[in-house]
């Protein structure tokens, strides 16, 4: 058994550590399964000697981004003791990595290494592909890139699209002009957007065509300059439509595909554009691909559950059809 004392130079820090009614402590005590007793300015720590190192790591880690200014809430806790598994310092490397927006929120972080890679990947290269289940913030974390480039003025516009295609649905027959028929298609990029821009702002930039938001068979025919384009959904693009969009990007432009090549929705013998150039731009010089996982989840507790349950659910399905096929006589 070893009991170390952790003690802080603000009250403030150990206070937010502690969280309200102790709830960050009672969290760190049943995932790291150690004592923590809050005491004035820090803590004291016991348990066995592996996991009070941890515990005091990761204090001191959370510490270091909330003497920065960084926000402690109950979830960035949760993604924080996942951060605890890698390397010391990869904490504050995540978490102080602020991507400013328009909104109150001022800026938006990353929240795993996969994330921070990702969002590493869009600042660094001009085209960059984020492929992973739903949840992981591919959609999310590259609008937040698009707006901050919109922000400080190192693109002019911001191009929003994504194929047209239902998900497993049929919508039917919709009314009104092109933008009313696309927008229950485009609502996820629209979601994303409010989360970042104040409501007038974005109507008044669609409107001066600083923000476009469009299905991707308008993308054709095209030159992009100076834009940060985003193609949303990519795994419902057809191979002709990803060449296409690819070859849209002009000068000065930077240009992010997201997609989950598990989930596509193309008439069944369509192979995904998503899928196809994987194998074609891999080894490019300037575009970047980062594969998310489900840990990299960052949506409720319950939807990596819900993802595992499927991994386990397809995977034992695949072998009783393996089975069943070799059984059946030819």
């Amino acid at each position: 058994m070893t009991e170390r004392t952790l003690e802080f130079k603000d009250v403030r820090i150990a206070q937010i550590l502690a969280g309200r009614f102790d709830e960050n402590v009672k969290l760190i005590e049943k995932e790291l399964g150690l004592d923590i007793i809050p005491r004035g300015n820090g803590f004291i720590l016991r348990g066995k000697k592996e996991r009070v190192e941890k515990a005091e790591r990761l204090f001191n880690e959370l510490a270091t981004i909330i003497d920065k200014g960084a926000h402690l809430r109950k979830y960035d806790l949760s993604y924080a003791l996942k951060l605890l598994k890698e390397k010391e310092g990869a904490i504050p490397e995540v978490y102080l990595d602020r991507i400013e927006v328009f909104s109150k929120r001022q800026y938006i972080t990353p929240k795993t290494r996969g994330q921070k890679e990702y969002v590493d990947a869009i600042r660094n290269y001009d085209i960059a592909f984020g492929i992973g289940p739903a949840g992981t913030g591919k959609t999310y974390l590259a609008m937040a890139m698009a707006v901050n480039a919109l922000k400080t003025q190192r693109v002019s516009r911001i191009i929003l699209t994504r194929p047209a295609i239902e998900a497993g649905e049929k919508l039917g027959f919709l009314p009104g002009d092109i933008y009313e028929k696309v927008s229950p298609y485009l609502r996820p990029l629209y979601d994303a957007l409010y989360d970042m821009m104040d409501p007038n702002m974005i109507e008044d930039y669609i409107e001066m065509g600083i923000i476009e938001v469009a299905p991707l068979a308008y993308m054709r025919g095209r030159t992009l300059n100076d834009a940060f384009i985003i193609l949303d959904e990519a795994q419902n693009s057809t191979p002709e439509q990803m060449k296409m969009f690819l070859t849209r990007i002009g000068f000065d432009s930077k240009a992010v595909i997201t997609g989950d090549i598990t989930q596509s929705d193309l008439p069944t013998g369509t192979r995904s554009g998503l899928i196809q150039v994987i194998d074609i731009l891999k080894g490019i010089e300037g575009i970047k691909f980062v594969y998310l996982s489900r840990d990299d989840v960052v949506r409720h507790e319950l939807v990596q559950e819900i993802l595992k349950a499927y991994e386990r659910y397809e995977s034992k399905k695949e072998k009783e059809d393996s089975q069943t096929s070799q059984e059946t006589p030819s």
